[in-house]
Parts: structure tokens; C-alpha cells; sequence
């Protein structure tokens, strides 16, 4: 039995046929805000349904939360909070098979606070999908005959969370997850919140298990790896102007970061816009 907020992994074996997997973080889409960009949106949601190999994540702050303890305008906000989560619901109702987890975001953090109730959890639980507020570990598994043994799948690890914080620079909302990348081992990192996306690749030396004695020196000596490790800050989808304009903050990359698992030869993570 695991503590109340312990970190734990959840897993997913996907279709053995799958040659590759992207992944898309769909985070930060404030639905609710009036500059949320629903054919943005709409247009991912679009990809995920038609594409046998693409699935996604929901980082948080999936709906704009405003309530009246809370920064944002709450009577410019499109519905209330509960509209705005069933929007959400039905919206990604017709993709609910290909989420891989879902994170809580500070704004629905703000409902939580205040009364206890968690729409992200509601949201999750509406799409079958696996939840943690704070974070979330994925062990992902698809494919076949991984180093020619057939019946092995790829294994990929990914951390996801929503981020915290303030930042002006893209260096200081990047350093975020580069932090995080120390704390637990994946293969990539995904954190919303900043709204500017950031991408890093990053190599770290990993020792194999495996050795064999070396009869010259009299010692036991095996080898040692370059993994690589992808750092991810991600999109929203709000268009620019009123809160971001009126403090100063740059307008977002309304196109989602794309993370592809290449599950052929040799087990290789990379991303694009």
C-alpha cells in the first residue's frame, strides 16, 4: 500500500504492430478563457483520432478555473468551471482510448483549494485514464522483437507535470524541467504551465549491469552508455492579448510539441513542433 501523494509509475503495453509512437502533450488549453483556441484544439484532437500511432497526455489547466478567490476575470470567463469540464469531457470523449495520464494544473488547483473537488480527476476518470495531481511516470511498451527477440516489446519511460512558478526568459522557464531531469529517471519530461515551448535534448552516461573480468588488471569491468534524454516545455492555446499582453508576457506557440518513441533498432526519443 503506497502513501497518499507517494510517487508511483503507471503502465501502458500498446499494439505489439506499432513501428513507432508520438505522443502529444495537450496542455494549458484554458478552455473557459475567450482567447482559447478551439481550431487549434480541435485540429490535434483531429490528428490523434485519425493516426493509429499518436496518442497524448493532459498536463493540466485543461479549463480556465476562475473563481472569485482566484486571479482571472471571472465574469469574462466562457461558462463555470463545471461547464468548462464537461466541455473537456466531450471534446477528447472521441480520442478517451489513447490517453496515456492526466496531471492537475494550478488553475483547477484553485476549484481544489477551495472546495475539494478535483475536475481534472472527474475529467480522468471520464476518459479511463490514469491520474495524479502532482506528476505522473509512464512506462510505455509497444512494438516487437526489441535487440531481434521476438515478443519483446520497446520500453519508454516519460514524467509529466504542470509545472509551477513564474518566468520572464525562456532560459528560466527551461531551467524547470532540466531540474526536475535530475530528481527521476525517464526518457522525457514534459512541463506546461510557462506557456513558450523549449526543447533540449540532453545525455547522460548510464552503466550497463553486465561485466566481465578483466584478467590483466584482476578486476571486474563493464561498459558504460550515452542514453539520451529529452527536456520538454510545452505549448497553449491561447491566443495572445488581454492578461498576457496587459503583463508582458510573449505570445504562445499555438502548435503542440510532438514526441516520437522510434521503436526500431535502437530505442530513440525525439520532437518536433
Amino acid at each position: 500500500m503506497s502513501l497518499k501523494g507517494e510517487i508511483r509509475w503507471f503502465g501502458h503495453t500498446l499494439s505489439a504492430t506499432l513501428k513507432q509512437l508520438r505522443i502529444v502533450p495537450i496542455g494549458d488549453i484554458h478552455y473557459g478563457n475567450p482567447l482559447c483556441s478551439i481550431k487549434h484544439l480541435d485540429k490535434v484532437i483531429l490528428w490523434v483520432q485519425e493516426n493509429e500511432d499518436m496518442f497524448y497526455v493532459l498536463p493540466g489547466d485543461l479549463c480556465e478555473s476562475a473563481v472569485r478567490s482566484s486571479k482571472g476575470d471571472l465574469f469574462k470567463q466562457v461558462g463555470t468551471p463545471q461547464d468548462q469540464r464537461d466541455w473537456i469531457i466531450k471534446r477528447f470523449k472521441p480520442i478517451k482510448s489513447k490517453c496515456l495520464g492526466v496531471v492537475r494544473g494550478n488553475h483547477e488547483e484553485r476549484i481544489y483549494q477551495d472546495t475539494g473537488i478535483d475536475i481534472c480527476k472527474d475529467i480522468a476518470e471520464a476518459l479511463g485514464a490514469p491520474y495524479r495531481p502532482e506528476g505522473m511516470l509512464l512506462k510505455i511498451s509497444f512494438g516487437d522483437n526489441n535487440i531481434s527477440i521476438p515478443n519483446k516489446p520497446f520500453v519508454y519511460w516519460g514524467y509529466i507535470t504542470h509545472g509551477y512558478g513564474g518566468a520572464r526568459t525562456k532560459s528560466a522557464k527551461a531551467v524547470k524541467v532540466e531540474r526536475v531531469s535530475t530528481w527521476i529517471h525517464a526518457d522525457f519530461y514534459i512541463i506546461s504551465h510557462d506557456h513558450v515551448v523549449n526543447i533540449a535534448p540532453d545525455i547522460y552516461l548510464l552503466p550497463d549491469n553486465r561485466g566481465v573480468f578483466d584478467t590483466q588488471t584482476g578486476f571486474t569491468t563493464g561498459k558504460v552508455s550515452a542514453k539520451r534524454k529529452m527536456l520538454i516545455k510545452t505549448n497553449a492555446y491561447l491566443k495572445w492579448g488581454d492578461y498576457s499582453e496587459a503583463r508582458g508576457f510573449p505570445p504562445t506557440d499555438l502548435e503542440p510539441v510532438i514526441i516520437t518513441l522510434a521503436g526500431q533498432g535502437k530505442p530513440n526519443v525525439s520532437v518536433r513542433v
